[in-house]
């Protein structure tokens, strides 16, 4: 299983769900827009405390960013 890209569905899906666009997470969490949108896509590998800051940005956990999803 490729971490980068489940962290990078979930936080896509989580941010969806809340209605946020990247724009608006950066706003929220300090991270570019750029950031975010690596991390969507499975390029980025966000440290613990980056996931952590996301969570608080999105108002979730950071364990919500490894539930398995389908990689399809």
């Amino acid at each position: 299983m490729d971490m980068k890209r489940l962290v990078g569905k979930n936080f896509a899906r989580l941010r969806q769900e809340k209605g946020l666009t990247q724009e608006q997470v950066e706003e929220r969490s300090g991270f570019s827009q750029q950031y975010l949108s690596g991390l969507e896509r499975g390029h980025r590998n966000p440290t613990v405390v980056t996931l952590y800051e996301l969570a608080q940005a999105l108002e979730t956990t950071p364990v919500e960013f490894l539930n398995p999803v389908s990689m399809t």
